[in-house]
């Protein structure tokens, strides 16, 4: 899977042990189409230094802080900027949830 990195692949690798060859599969396919990109998340809060702040909270599926974020300016930017230094954090928690819900879909969990 490209961008992946050494951790979020341990962790799917431990996800995903019991799973056949077929389930890992289909799991793959279902978690790379739902999976977040930090690199897209970096961009769009950067952009909320200069525009409309809280895109990367939307896309996050943080709609509340989303809105909070539109309303205040990224909470007078310094929300906005210490989200741009923990991008990383904010996208593997967002995309171990994606991950279980992924193999709750499949009813592999």
């Amino acid at each position: 899977m490209p961008g992946i990195q050494q951790e979020e692949l341990i962790w799917l690798q431990e996800l995903t042990r019991n799973y056949t060859a077929e389930q890992k599969s289909k799991f793959l396919v279902v978690y790379q189409g739902r999976r977040k990109d930090p690199q897209t998340i970096l961009i769009c809060c950067l952009i909320g230094l200069i525009g409309p702040a809280g895109i990367h909270r939307f896309l996050l599926n943080q709609i509340g802080m989303g809105i909070l974020y539109i309303l205040t300016l990224g909470l007078c930017w310094i929300g906005t900027i210490v989200d741009a230094i923990n991008y990383r954090k904010l996208t593997w928690e967002q995309n171990k949830k994606e991950a279980v819900e992924a193999a709750a879909l499949l009813g592999l969990n």
